[in-house]
């Protein structure tokens, strides 16, 4: 059963897992996100109300 022989994808196997663990992290978090979080303020804003023109 070829499928039991390690050999031929142990070391495709473990170089992936290498790249995704050691490599691919630094590359995802040195792109830069649009949106930056920031702080809330304490004040709640005020509703409008609507204007309802047939009332």
């Amino acid at each position: 059963m070829p499928q039991l022989n390690p050999s031929p994808w142990f070391l495709i196997f473990l170089f992936t897992w290498v790249f995704f663990l050691t490599i691919m992290p630094s590359k995802v978090m040195s792109y830069l996100f649009n949106n930056n979080p920031t702080t809330k303020s304490n004040q709640k804003p005020s509703p409008t109300p609507w204007n309802w023109p047939w009332t």
